[in-house]
């Protein structure tokens, strides 16, 4: 067995925990709102089957693609293995992806990215869940206590710059768990206050972060619907510049 396999299915034991159900109904709210207003025909997610990353939203075609096949998401639909750094989509392709911790776990992140802006249609967007290297949670897995071994953690800063480079706008952002990852569920409920006043407080350093971003190409004019053009036109007054001409 390799050791991605090894990581992966520690990780998927991590998250049946406290604190990965924690960090769990925390992304599924935070994603479900993000994903829930964006249209189009197709969406990919990529990874961390757990999360049921794209149930909010109503695109007819959902993909959720693997870089291997694990028992836990044989029960989803339209499952397939794929290389996150090649993904088997023709260029401007997808309307939407949801890459949930799939940065963490690539093993070129650069790629994956890279292959994230090909696939994506002009304005299409990407959403990306992240923890987060500036917080308790950065500081546990640091030390090898409580947080999940995911590899090397992105800060938001460094994850910005990778968007501007390849045309992305960041749109939204938010932070959240802000709760030690404790394998108590007591401790945890105890400590739910602070979920309150992090968010208030200290925002940016929550354990987890999601970024929400939509891919700009420079140049391109989006048109409106050609009934909307006529009928702003046919109650206008037309008229020829004809007096410059005399």
């Amino acid at each position: 067995m390799t050791s991605q396999h090894l990581k992966t299915d520690s990780l998927h034991e991590w998250l049946l925990t406290p604190a990965g159900q924690y960090l769990l109904q925390w992304e599924q709210a935070c994603v479900d709102q993000a994903v829930s207003d964006v249209f189009g025909f197709h969406a990919l997610q990529l990874g961390w089957p757990e999360l049921d990353a794209l149930q909010a939203n109503r695109m007819p075609y959902r993909w959720l693609g693997c870089d291997q096949m694990m028992a836990h998401a044989v029960d989803r639909q339209e499952t397939f293995l794929t290389n996150y750094e090649a993904l088997p989509f023709a260029d401007v392709s997808l309307d939407l992806v949801v890459l949930p911790h799939s940065l963490e776990l690539s093993c070129d992140p650069h790629a994956t990215l890279r292959e994230v802006a090909r696939v994506l249609v002009p304005e299409g967007r990407v959403v990306i869940l992240g923890f987060n290297p500036n917080s308790v949670w950065g500081l546990q897995k640091s030390a090898g206590k409580g947080a999940p071994d995911v590899g090397d953690l992105m800060g938001h800063w460094r994850l910005r710059d990778w968007l501007r480079l390849l045309s992305f706008e960041v749109q939204d952002m938010q932070f959240g768990c802000y709760r030690p990852a404790l394998q108590s569920e007591r401790w945890l409920q105890r400590l739910s206050w602070m979920d309150t006043l992090g968010s208030r407080s200290w925002r940016i350093f929550g354990g987890i972060y999601m970024v929400s971003a939509v891919k700009r190409v420079r140049g391109m004019r989006l048109m409106g619907p050609a009934w909307k053009t006529a009928s702003a036109l046919r109650g206008k007054v037309v008229t020829t510049a004809t007096k410059g001409m005399e």
